[in-house]
């Protein structure tokens, strides 16, 4: 699809489409008890935040980070794409911002954030949030949590 035609397509959403979205991700934001706004940056380089996963999943606080870095960028609209944004991130969740820096800069955690993404779209997956119970059994989107929750109980 050309640029113009994707244009196109964007001023020809129904308005009544669009304040139901908002409606919509609203009630979801009240339903799981965040806050959810509208970012100034969209879409946001997220590249740094996404390395910084492996850091802190090897310190024992990926969910604390995962969970700061949304509230940063959707709750608070700061730009996670900031060196000082994500330095004020890392380091509210206990985290070594100089080594999360040097963490994310080097070759290897590169390599795993492209393997981790790769792998992704080898098995499927198109976008976030991407959710796989027991190895094969795929969920896309935050509506589909309920599933992925009756799935895991099964």
């Amino acid at each position: 699809m050309t640029a113009a035609a994707e244009r196109e397509g964007a001023e020809a959403v129904d308005p009544r489409k669009l304040r139901h979205y908002a409606k919509d991700l609203a009630d979801w934001a009240r339903y799981c008890g965040i806050e959810i706004g509208s970012p100034p940056v969209f879409p946001v380089n997220s590249v740094k935040a996404m390395r910084g996963c492996s850091f802190a999943e090897e310190q024992g606080k990926l969910p604390a980070y995962a969970r700061a870095v949304f509230e940063a960028y959707w709750g608070r609209l700061l730009d996670i794409s900031q060196d000082d944004v994500m330095r004020n991130v890392v380091e509210s969740v206990g985290l070594d911002a100089g080594a999360w820096f040097e963490h994310i800069s080097q070759q290897t955690t590169k390599d795993w954030l492209r393997a981790n993404t790769e792998e992704l779209i080898e098995r499927g997956g198109f976008g976030s949030p991407t959710m796989f119970v027991d190895g094969d059994d795929m969920y896309f989107g935050n509506d589909r949590l309920p599933l992925v929750a009756a799935a895991l109980r099964r």
